[in-house]
């Protein structure tokens, strides 16, 4: 059995941000990650930006070694005994811990059926993918939003043949207003991307895609997608209480526990500012939360209350978002250049700021945070 002052369940970018926070404040206590991958932890925005344009793979990887923890890759945490303190991995092996943090992040949404399908979430996924897609080859990619905007943007710029493919109107319709969603859409058929809005699939392989109007598209490569749901069957199983994540306090403790935290994409936590609980899915939230929390893990006590950010490259539009971007909210659109330059505030029914959308605009994420942390009506 292995021993450790603290166990983490998954080694990904939080728990590696969770190991230093840990050390910020701890210095020799005694660090197990435990993580499903062959890999140690990397970056993972590059799989989709950098790494396309150039970048170089060795860049990604966060130096989790220099911490000092113990990695135990290849592994993955199948049971929980809370009231023993104790974990068993999928191998038998047995960890006994004093505080435990579950990072276990989310798994990808999939198409029932769908063999060989690249679901695109870790780094053997963006190395089969980068190798498929190369000059003349043909991509299917399933789905508009986050990553299959950015993943045909990325195929398409490595010289492959890119056809989309999704229920929605346009690219993004979820979180754009509909407006740019369709100037985005019209964007990416200008620059060669068969781009079929409003199509479904009915079933697919890793060389085909069957939609539902009956059209059978040959591919290269076959990648989707769909987003993720959290991995919370780990925290079920032990009892602890999911709802749209693993709910957590703004410690990052699990509600009803001294001792076991939860952080990062798996972790259902409450924002003042939005006046809700919400759980975020990308870089900046693994990295603050899981740093927090892995301090907090080691006596710091400190509430989280950082507003997180995400941002995306689609060709050579860009952008960086802050707080709740949904399209269903009304928006306030402030163009420098339409639909090239500007910021787009979402608006809630009592008419306070919920989200905003800096659109090729850049070092304004600070003024953004004040908007929505001042919650004063506008428009």
């Amino acid at each position: 059995m292995s021993a450790a002052r603290y166990l983490i369940v998954g080694g990904g970018m939080t728990g590696d941000a969770a190991a230093k926070g840990i050390r910020e404040h701890d210095a020799d206590g005694t660090i197990v990650i435990v993580g499903a991958e062959p890999h140690e932890p990397y970056a993972r925005p590059p799989l989709s930006k950098k790494l396309w344009a150039g970048g170089a793979e060795d860049k990604i990887w966060r130096g989790t070694a220099e911490t000092g923890a113990e990695l135990r890759l290849g592994h993955r945490i199948v049971e929980l005994d809370l009231p023993g303190r104790r974990a068993v991995d999928d191998a038998g092996e047995e960890y006994a811990w004093d505080k435990l943090l579950l990072a276990t992040g989310g798994r990808p949404r999939t198409l029932p059926g769908a063999e060989g399908v690249n679901y695109f979430r870790f780094l053997d996924d963006y190395r089969d993918l980068r190798a498929r897609a190369v000059d003349g080859a043909r991509v299917v990619v399933i789905g508009g939003g986050f990553i299959g905007s950015e993943l045909a943007a990325a195929a398409t710029s490595a010289g492959a043949k890119v056809t989309m493919v999704f229920p929605e109107p346009g690219i993004c319709w979820r979180i754009f207003p509909a407006d740019l969603s369709e100037y985005v859409t019209s964007d990416y058929r200008g620059r060669g991307v068969e781009v079929l809005a409003g199509e479904s699939v009915s079933s697919a392989s890793g060389t085909s895609v069957t939609l539902g109007s009956g059209r059978v598209i040959e591919a290269d490569a076959v990648v989707a997608g769909l987003g993720i749901v959290p991995d919370t069957e780990l925290a079920e199983s032990a009892g602890l209480p999911v709802d749209d994540g693993i709910v957590v306090d703004l410690y990052g403790r699990v509600e009803g526990q001294k001792d076991v935290f939860a952080a990062g994409d798996v972790a259902s936590f409450p924002s003042a500012t939005l006046d809700r609980r919400v759980r975020v899915e990308h870089e900046d939230h693994a990295k603050s939360h899981g740093r927090l929390v892995g301090a907090n893990m080691a006596g710091a006590n400190e509430p989280y209350e950082h507003l997180p950010f995400f941002y995306s490259d689609l060709f050579d539009l860009g952008y960086e978002a802050v707080g709740e971007l949904d399209s269903r909210l009304r928006t306030i659109e402030d163009w420098q250049e339409p639909y090239r330059k500007g910021v787009v505030t979402y608006v809630g029914d009592d008419g306070r700021p919920r989200g905003v959308l800096n659109w090729n605009v850049w070092d304004a994420l600070d003024a953004a945070r004040e908007l929505l942390r001042e919650g004063a009506p506008i428009g």
